[in-house]
Formats: C-alpha cells, structure tokens, sequence
C-alpha cells in the first residue's frame, strides 16, 4: 500500500469516525432534551389535574376528560412510585407504539396522564437519517480531500525520491526545484539539494586529487620504464620492467576513473560489427601466457557505438574474469549483448548489491579499477552492464548494447 492510499485511508478513517461520534452525541442529547421537554410538560398538566380531582373542580374540563382514575394499564415502575406518595413520569416501549406517562396518589386514587410519543420518536429518526446522510457526505468529502491532499504529497516526495535515485546512479547534477513553505518536504527539498551539493563537491575534490597525484606520478614512471629498459638481460630486469609496466598501467587507470567520474566523457560513434570487436577486444587480453577467452558468435549484428570504449570494457571484463574467476572464460555474442562467463567462485554479494566500486573488489586483492571502468565506460556509450552469479556455478557479466544495434548481421560460431 503506497503513502497516498494509506493517507487517504487514514483520513477517510478519521472523518467517519468523528461524524460517527458527532452522530451518537446529536442524537444522544436530542432524545435526552425531547424526553425532558416533554416529561416537564405532562407533570405541569398531572399537576393541574391532581389539584382538580383533590377540590373536586368541574370534571368537565378537557384537562380533567384527559386524566386518567386508577387506570388499569398503568405500568407497573409507575404505578409503584404514585403508589409510594411520589409524582413520577414513565416512557413505555413496551408496545407497538411508545406512550409517555405520568402519574401521582391524590387520597386512595392514582391520578394519570398519558401522551402518545410517536412524534417525538419519528422526530428523533427524522435527525438520524439527516446525520447518516450528512456524515456520509462528509466522510466522501474528507476522503476526497485527504486524497488529494495525500497525491500532491506523494508526487512530491516521489520527485525526491527520483532525484536522489539519479544522484545515487552518479548524475550529481541532479536536483530539486524548491518550493515555497517550510513544511516537512520543503525541509527536505533543501536537505536533499544540499546533500547533493555537498556530494558533489566531495567528489569533485576527490576526482581532482586522484587525477593531480596521477599527473605527478607520470613523469616519475615513465622514467622508471625507461630506465627499466636499458638494464642488461636477465630475470632481474624482467622483474622491474614488468612491474614499471605495471606501476603505469595502474596509473594510466586511476586517470581513467578520473575523467569518467566527470561529466566531460563523450562517445565518438562508429558503424561495427559487434562480433568482430569482440575478438579484437578478447584477443588483446594477454594472461600471463595463458590462452584467452573462447569467443562464441550465436547471433552477430552491426552497433552504433564508440569501438574503442566497447573494446575497454570487454578487455576489462575478461582479464576480471581470469583474475578473480576461473577457467574456462567464454565470451557469448547474442544479438546486442555480449555475456562474459567464468567458472571461478562468482562476484561478491556487495558488488551484485551496489555494482563496481573503486579501490573495492570484495575479493580482497586488487583494487577495483577494471569493473568501475567498465561500469563507467559504459555509462558513457548509454548501454546497460549487469552482474550476476548463474545456478551453475561462476560469474556472467553481461554488456547490453541492443539500444545501439543498427542491422543485422550473419549468424556463425566463433
């Protein structure tokens, strides 16, 4: 049940309940006034009647035609209160019709009056129906109120919760548009802004520096592969070479992070077949000597797309795979989507949970880059990169670039 029904629920509830409660106290206090209205006004006539019969006054009046002598149908409560010398009234609902009574003891006679209370009982149903039709309209009233109010509400914490979904996915430019007031959402419309804003920021910062160390880093390496490449032949100078080459290669990637972080990444667009990328970008993975990825074409096309940063994110994909996988790594070609499969022990729950993070493999060796760029670069190309762990053991990756396909190509196995 989403925010708006249960608001509206809840007011619609309230608005029932207050008219049901309204209704009970009107009707309550109607009948409460009626009864005693109409209890004064027979015993100031059962007065009139007793001070009649004790001085023996004309019988004819219409008061005295009206007065009952020791009538038979007295109700038993009121026969014995004039009984006991007491001046009393009683309502009787023992029949068909109500009947207000009213009795007193003059001598050894009980003097009584009687009045039909039918009106006042129609009366009284008159008012409730009047208060059920009113409660009614008043409830569909409030419940059509509370809705309305409950959507403009709703849409308004929907479009924060929208912004701050952009936010979370990386468009840090993503904001709010303010609004007048100082109610709750207005409070968090500038909590949410300025939590971008500081986010920002930080990030910004943060991009600058890793890039600025990067930069400076540069210099200092490339003479360290230079160097590294005049050593005299042997293991030793394999070593520093491989691990200068390495050094850069880290470097060349935190730079890399860096530009994609921003907003200034833009995709240079080309026609190519996306089986023919894929080899390319698989065949220039090179393990430590290892073989490299089997290559399957079930349905090859033709994509719109930047080929050097579809290249980055296969080539990425397939060295994690080898890294943190295991062999055999195949590399499926489906129409638009390019799957990468391992049969190692699968991606961590925090990388399925929350995607790529630099300096954060949860594997515990590496530091994360190769995934965040691919993540990244396909940001950039607009396509779609999925995680996931199969029911049969292993990790899948899985590049979506059907947006981009522009024809058809020819089906083959690679």
């Amino acid at each position: 049940m989403g925010l708006r029904t249960k608001i509206g629920v809840v007011i619609t509830a309230t608005a029932a309940l207050v008219a049901v409660i309204m209704g009970l106290v009107v009707h309550h206090r109607t009948a409460v006034n009626q009864l005693e209205t109409a209890r004064e006004t027979l015993d100031a006539r059962l007065g009139t009647a007793v001070e009649d019969h004790a001085t023996g006054v004309d019988r004819h009046r219409p008061d005295r035609r009206r007065a009952l002598l020791n009538p038979e149908r007295l109700p038993a409560p009121l026969r014995e209160a004039a009984e006991r010398g007491k001046r009393a009234t009683y309502l009787d609902r023992s029949g068909g019709r109500p009947v207000l009574w009213a009795a007193s003891r003059v001598g050894d006679d009980i003097v009584a009056l009687r009045h039909p209370y039918e009106r006042q009982t129609r009366n009284l149903r008159d008012l409730d129906e009047v208060l059920w039709l009113a409660g009614g309209l008043g409830t569909a009233f409030a419940g059509v109120v509370g809705v309305t109010l409950a959507t403009v509400a709703g849409r308004r914490l929907n479009a924060s919760a929208r912004i701050a979904e952009r936010i979370a996915r990386g468009d840090h430019s993503a904001r709010l548009r303010p609004r007048a007031g100082k109610d709750e959402i207005a409070r968090l419309t500038i909590a949410v802004n300025t939590m971008a804003d500081a986010l920002s920021a930080r990030l910004q910062a943060e991009r600058e520096v890793t890039a600025n160390i990067a930069h400076e880093l540069r210099t200092p390496v490339a003479g360290l592969v230079a160097a590294a490449g005049l050593l005299p032949p042997g293991r030793p100078a394999e070593l520093v070479r491989e691990r200068a080459e390495r050094v850069r290669g880290l470097m060349e990637d935190v730079l890399e992070v860096a530009r994609l972080d921003g907003s200034a990444e833009r995709a240079d667009t080309d026609v190519r077949a996306l089986g023919e990328l894929t080899r390319r970008a698989v065949g220039a993975v090179v393990m430590d000597g290892r073989e490299t990825a089997e290559v399957r074409i079930e349905r090859d096309c033709v994509v719109e797309t930047d080929a050097r940063r579809v290249e980055r994110i296969l080539a990425n994909l397939v060295t994690n795979a080898f890294r943190h996988g295991g062999a055999p790594v195949v590399v499926e070609v489906d129409g638009g989507l390019v799957r990468v499969r391992d049969k190692g022990p699968g991606f961590p729950p925090e990388l399925l949970a929350r995607g790529p993070q630099r300096f954060r493999t949860g594997s515990g060796s590496g530091l994360g880059l190769g995934l965040t760029i691919a993540a990244g670069q396909a940001r950039v190309l607009g396509a779609r990169l999925a995680f996931a762990n199969p029911e049969g053991g292993g990790a899948e990756a899985t590049l979506d670039l059907r947006a981009s396909v522009a024809g058809q190509g020819a089906t083959g196995q690679g």
